[in-house]
């Protein structure tokens, strides 16, 4: 079999795009498993015991959109759900934590009525979430 041998004056009229190909599917691959691992958050693991260790703190993520209407963990609630989840964190943490993020078109009101309901129930430690200044969109 006899191959040619280019001269620098002749053109190239083709392109294997063989290994292209190859290295997109293999980051391709690769992009997937990591995916699966952000989503998930963390690894599964039997994780050890400590008499002398801290549970991790609870964070309740509530949001109040512009309408009043609740989510926690960006699944729709009503006051008495928020309420029970709320009982739920406090079993297994001692003092569960908040983030209140509400749209800035919503009445002051109903966002002091969900700090109110949050103190009923004990959380005394929230936050309030906003955009810094500079950040805006």
């Amino acid at each position: 079999m006899a191959s040619r041998v280019l001269d620098d004056d002749d053109l190239i009229t083709g392109i294997n795009v063989t290994p292209l190909v190859d290295i997109t599917l293999v980051l391709l691959v690769v992009m997937m498993i990591t995916a699966s691992y952000v989503a998930s958050k963390t690894i599964p693991m039997e994780l050890p015991r400590s008499a002398t260790g801290e549970a991790t703190p609870v964070v309740l993520a509530v949001s109040i959109t512009a309408a009043g209407q609740l989510f926690l963990d960006a699944v729709p609630i009503d006051e008495a759900g928020l309420r029970g989840r709320i009982v739920d964190a406090r079993t297994h943490q001692h003092e569960p934590q908040a983030i209140i993020a509400a749209d800035g078109r919503t009445p002051h009101a109903r966002v002091v009525h969900v700090i109110d309901l949050l103190r009923q129930e004990q959380v005394t430690k929230f936050a309030i979430n906003v955009e810094p200044e500079g950040e805006r969109r």
